[in-house]
């Protein structure tokens, strides 16, 4: 006999009154006219059913063997003398694995492997129709993470035309190894699909947002670790550690001497130019 699996997500009836609440709020207190002021929870990692509701990828789909998992750890005691990630916090999702370049010999097609990802899973419907997350009134997403260093990608998915498009953007982090709270503006996320950067360049459909979640692609060969709380929408740029912001590709090319200079990442234009980021 087999244990009952517990349920993903809330319930059909469960769900639809949580989005009532959500839209009554924001009608009673005029956020659609005044902006919103608290913050919208996109996916909390607080609880140890939380990592059910992602899905964790990596090139072994492919034949690769790169490894990814997405394990629930407990917040450690005050008395550790180890800093948990935010107060009250009962725990978090800890990301990690190995990346591995190696090919599958019995699979001549693939030439490239190397990465790991995961993201948020699609959120089951609502009497209200599908369940998408709207982040139209704010201006960051932020994200509460202890990161290794390593040149992680933030993915965006959205209800979009073209269903293998992305929205990334660079996961610029000032503590390697401690935890803090990163601000991403919405509209300095890049469009992309398979990799290469997509033209002409389109905004986030901010009120069709399907899933968020982080990969790692730098194909540098070893074990990757990072951990996170939380992601969420917010206009308050008070809450962050850093405010991460990088100049357009067409900025970067039309500024001869940039102030500061540009961290290349893997992401390249269809032509093979580096897409420059700014962490500022």
């Amino acid at each position: 006999m087999q244990a009952t699996r517990p349920l993903q997500f809330k319930g059909f009836i469960g769900r639809s009154i949580d989005e009532f609440k959500r839209l009554s709020y924001i009608v009673f207190s005029s956020e659609g006219i005044r902006g919103a002021k608290r913050p919208y929870e996109l996916h909390s990692f607080r609880s140890p059913t939380s990592i059910q509701d992602c899905k964790v990828m990596s090139d072994a789909e492919i034949g690769g063997v790169s490894t990814s998992k997405l394990d629930w750890v407990t917040s450690p005691p005050r008395s550790s003398g180890i800093a948990p990630p935010s107060p009250n916090s009962p725990g978090y999702a800890r990301f990690h694995g190995t990346i591995s370049t190696q090919l599958p010999k019995d699979r001549p097609d693939i030439k490239r492997t190397g990465y790991a990802a995961f993201r948020t899973r699609d959120r089951p419907p609502t009497v209200f129709g599908r369940s998408l997350f709207d982040i139209d009134p704010y201006v960051y997403l932020a994200l509460r993470v202890k990161s290794d260093g390593r040149s992680y990608f933030v993915n965006v998915q959205t209800e979009s035309v073209v269903p293998t498009d992305l929205h990334q953007h660079r996961l610029f982090v000032k503590k390697p190894g401690e935890w803090e709270t990163v601000l991403i503006k919405w509209n300095d996320f890049v469009r992309t699909n398979l990799g290469f950067v997509v033209e002409p360049q389109t905004e986030i459909m901010r009120q069709k947002v399907k899933s968020i979640g982080v990969g790692l692609t730098d194909r540098i060969p070893g074990p990757f670790e990072l951990c996170i709380e939380r992601m969420w929408a917010t206009n308050d740029e008070s809450e962050a550690d850093s405010v991460v912001e990088f100049p357009k590709p067409k900025e970067v090319a039309d500024t001869p001497t940039p102030p500061t200079p540009p961290k290349e990442g893997k992401l390249k234009t269809k032509q093979g130019q580096k897409i420059a980021w700014d962490s500022k």
